[in-house]
């Protein structure tokens, strides 16, 4: 092994510079030794004695190995060999080591040992070597007692060397060699415990040079001292051992606190005393100290290998809890407003928006919230300028039983108070005590007072503002907590603000609904026209979202016919509504040419096509591209209907015995397609069936598919065959529709009578002018027969006329069919499709005044078309109806 590695990888380390120390102490005590021998010599025998005496005892006391052997639980067993061989190697008698009493650790003679040495310890114990000569256990020796300090210069223990005066002068000469080997030895063996102290201490100080390691200290008390973080290190006793100067601030400390008990430091709180002698870990907890809160954070230190106790850290984080108070309460606004945003304005309805706002700040922003809008608003029209007819809509609070005004309720704020004001300037008003406010007190007295009794008193009166214009005013009252303040209106604007936008356009919104809704309604029949062919109920519900294009229609047809027309506009608002208004006049015009279902709808598709090519525009694109329409026309007296639809859901028919069935009727392509033609379907239907018309919007929804809502049609149909009409409505719409439905939906059902047989007569008439007398007689016999003998006259005109036409200008078969029903009809068919016409007579002319007397004496007369020719038909008012139907 080199001297490098023994002594450590760099000279200049601690080890290094220590084991060169003990080599010189050992080279230096050997030298010291010889020269002392042979000093002594030369002198007497007892002074030779002493010296040598003192040399053994002193070299041995500064061996490298002995403080630590002092220090081991039995001396004895490891020094006892070592001072005889000591004894025997430097020609002395006995070399004793002893504690500070006097006991002796080692003697020749191993029975003294442990008891108490012979001879005079004092001066020794003093730092001194002493000599003296006295009888001891081996008889007259001389000895020298030498004491044994450590590095701080304390005595810990005394080494006795000695001879017995009669062997000194033949020792001298032999322990030469021994203290040399002796001094051998001991650098032998203070250079291996130098070697094994070196590694140590390599470790314990990762290799540092002594420089290296002074300026860490220095740079680590430095650090403790400076830092703005309290350090305290406790011991597992409870002692504190160390406080930096941010400790000794933070906790008041006295200056001599180290090393005291922490329970005997009056300046620490009790809760922190305890934390202290705990010594469980904590992570920021907040205790108080001199008016302060700390965050004290704590960690036992033997968990990593080191001495029991822990290590305490205090930081001061009295404005952090301020600014952290502070966050929170911004916190806590934003999450208000993120809420307001996500739940204020979910519909386009004034009131329930109102709602919102209200359900919203309770409790987070207020504790009662009254929302009041001008009147006016809530009609979807322009607001008043003055707080007058405000109507309070929305209530909502942490109590139901507050004595403020109840929702409902129209109220004229007087001028002073905080809500006219508002309402005025258009700025929130901010009263932080209520009972100091004496323009709010002056509203209504006994009301105010029993509200400040209730405990509220304070207010914030935001105005509901939007475009410009104030729309009302959001009140927001406190009583359970702190008045509100001004930092708080800016919240209560923001809230507002948020709210108002939605009220706004939820009032705009109500004024285009209102006015679609009243178009609408008014294109839609105000009442069923009178007529005996059907009993009638209907039902016309307007969407909550917007307004579309159902519609429905019942018109009387000559014959005692009647037609049914029920449809729907693709698209919705006004512009579905006003052309919903155009098909229904459509539909009224072509049916006044008593067209049947198929042609009629076929005008319609044309006209249908032209709205749509007429109306291309950027503006109105899209905006209409096509209608259903069912057209149905019932004939009481064949108990027929022929129908035809496009596009359109497929009717339901109630038959008497109360099934339900869903005719084959065949499909047509929607209206305005083109191109495609529309087939009839016809129905003979029995006396008391039941014609069911409808709009998608009663059977479809989200919820279900096309299929399932006409079963539940079915089931609500069904088993009531005896069931009103207008009860059938009812029913069907509370079976099939939600609360709030979000298409329109028009429903039409129809119950079937039959005209008595009774009440038609008819002949066939032959081509022959000749006939036309007989006709007359027979009429008015029938006329007689019916008690309306009374217009016998007139209608035999009427017929010899019409009859009178059909023979010269048309074909045959010739057929005369009389009708009594509301009105008295008078129908003759011809095989040809030549048409007549109205015209104004000359003077000079022999003919064509005919029509000009059926017009003159009918209520009305026409022409339609059948598949055999056509049929001329006039109708004269019937004085009194009568029962004309069967069971009436």
């Amino acid at each position: 092994m080199t001297w490098r590695a023994v002594v450590g990888r760099s000279p200049r380390s601690v080890a290094g510079q220590v084991l060169l120390l003990q080599v010189a102490l050992v080279v230096l005590l050997v030298v010291c030794g010889v020269i002392g021998l042979v000093l002594q010599s030369e002198r007497d025998t007892t002074t030779e004695a002493k010296r040598r005496s003192i040399a053994v005892a002193e070299t041995f006391a500064h061996s490298p190995g002995l403080m630590q052997t002092l220090r081991t639980p039995d001396p004895s067993k490891t020094l006892q060999p070592l001072t005889e061989a000591g004894r025997k190697s430097a020609g002395v008698d006995f070399i004793v080591v002893m504690d500070t009493k006097g006991i002796r650790y080692t003697h020749p003679i191993p029975s003294k040992i442990g008891q108490r040495f012979v001879g005079t310890i004092g001066p020794s114990l003093a730092g001194k070597v002493y000599t003296e000569s006295v009888r001891g256990p081996l008889g007259h020796e001389v000895q020298a007692t030498v004491p044994v300090e450590d590095r701080r210069g304390h005595v810990i223990a005394l080494v006795s060397a000695g001879m017995k005066v009669k062997n000194v002068s033949s020792q001298v000469n032999r322990q030469l060699p021994i203290i040399l080997a002796a001094g051998a030895g001991a650098l032998a063996v203070s250079t291996g415990g130098t070697a094994l102290v070196g590694r140590r201490l390599r470790r314990q100080t990762h290799s540092l040079a002594p420089a290296e390691m002074t300026r860490m200290y220095e740079h680590h008390d430095t650090v403790l001292h400076s830092v703005r973080e309290g350090v305290l290190i406790v011991a597992g006793d409870g002692r504190l051992l160390l406080a930096n100067d941010e400790a000794r601030r933070l906790l008041e400390l006295p200056p001599e606190a180290e090393g005291h008990h922490v329970r005997e430091l009056s300046a620490l709180d009790p809760a922190t005393v305890e934390l202290l002698v705990s010594g469980r870990e904590a992570s920021d907890e907040v205790h108080f100290a001199g008016g302060r809160l700390l965050a004290v954070n704590q960690r036992p230190t033997d968990s990593v290998g080191g001495p029991s106790g822990t290590v305490v850290t205090l930081r001061d984080s009295t404005e952090l809890q301020a600014v952290s108070g502070r966050a929170e309460v911004a916190r806590e606004r934003l999450e208000l407003l993120y809420d307001a945003g996500l739940g204020i304005g979910t519909t386009l309805d004034v009131v329930q928006t109102a709602n919102e706002l209200a359900r919203v700040a309770v409790p987070r922003f207020a504790d009662f919230v009254t929302v009041d809008l001008a009147d006016a608003v809530l009609h979807g029209e322009e607001p008043a300028p003055t707080a007058t007819d405000i109507r309070r809509v929305a209530v909502s609070g942490v109590r139901d039983d507050a004595p403020l005004y109840e929702r409902g309720r129209l109220i004229d704020f007087l001028p002073s108070t905080p809500q006219a004001r508002g309402y005025g300037s258009g700025r929130s008003e901010l009263v932080t005590d209520l009972s100091n406010a004496d323009g709010w007190l002056v509203q209504d007295p006994e009301r105010t007072r029993q509200i400040l009794d209730y405990g509220i008193h304070s207010l914030i009166a935001a105005p509901i503002q939007a475009r410009g214009v104030v729309l009302g005013m959001a009140n927001f009252w406190r009583s359970k907590r702190e008045p509100f303040d001004r930092e708080e209106l800016s919240l209560a604007d923001e809230l507002v603000a948020r709210a108002a936008v939605s009220i706004d356009n939820a009032r705009r919104y109500t004024r285009e609904h209102a006015l679609a809704v009243t178009l609408q309604r008014s294109l839609l029949p105000r009442a069923l026209p009178e007529q005996s062919a059907l009993e009638v109920g209907y039902r016309y519900l307007p969407a909550q979202s917007g307004v579309s294009g159902d519609w429905f229609d019942v018109i009387p047809l000559p014959g005692s016919r009647v037609a049914l027309a029920v449809g729907d506009v693709v698209g919705h608002g006004l512009h579905a509504a006003a052309t919903m208004g155009r098909l229904r006049t459509a539909v009224h015009n072509f049916s006044t040419l008593d067209l049947p279902p198929d042609e009629l709808l076929s005008h319609l598709d044309e006209l249908v096509g032209r709205i749509d090519q007429d109306e291309a525009c950027p503006e109105t694109a899209g905006a209409i591209v096509g209608a259903t329409c069912l057209y149905a026309i019932y004939d009481p007296i064949g108990r027929t209907c022929v129908m035809a639809r496009a596009g359109h859901l497929a009717p339901a028919l109630v038959h008497p015995d109360g099934s339900v069935e869903f005719p084959d009727v065949p499909t047509g392509p929607p209206l305005g397609l083109g191109g495609l033609p529309f087939q009839t379907a016809e129905l003979e239907l029995p006396e008391g069936s039941q014609l069911v018309l409808y709009t998608d919007g009663l059977i479809e929804d989200r919820r279900r598919d096309l299929d399932e809502g006409m079963e539940l049609l079915r089931r609500a149909l069904a088993g009531h065959p005896g069931r009103p009409p207008e009860e059938s409505c009812r029913v069907v719409l509370e079976e099939l529709l939600p609360e709030r439905p979000k298409d329109d939906v028009a429903l039409l059902i129809a119950r079937t009578r039959a005209l008595p047989a009774g009440n038609v007569a008819d002949w066939d008439v032959p081509r022959d002018p000749a006939a036309v007398s007989g006709m007359r007689l027979a009429v008015s016999e029938k006329l007689e027969e019916w008690g309306l003998s009374e217009l016998g006259f007139g209608m035999e005109l009427v017929l010899s006329e019409l009859i009178t036409n059909a023979i010269r200008y048309g074909s045959e078969p010739i057929h005369v069919r009389l009708i009594h029903d509301r009105t008295l009809t008078c129908e003759v068919a011809d095989g040809s499709s030549t048409s007549p016409h109205l015209r104004h007579a000359e003077t000079t002319d022999e003919g064509g005044r005919g029509l000009f007397l059926v017009s003159q004496l009918t209520e009305r007369w026409g022409t339609r078309y059948t598949p055999h020719g056509k049929v001329i038909w006039a109708e004269l008012a019937v004085p009194d109806l009568g029962d004309l139907f069967t069971g009436d």
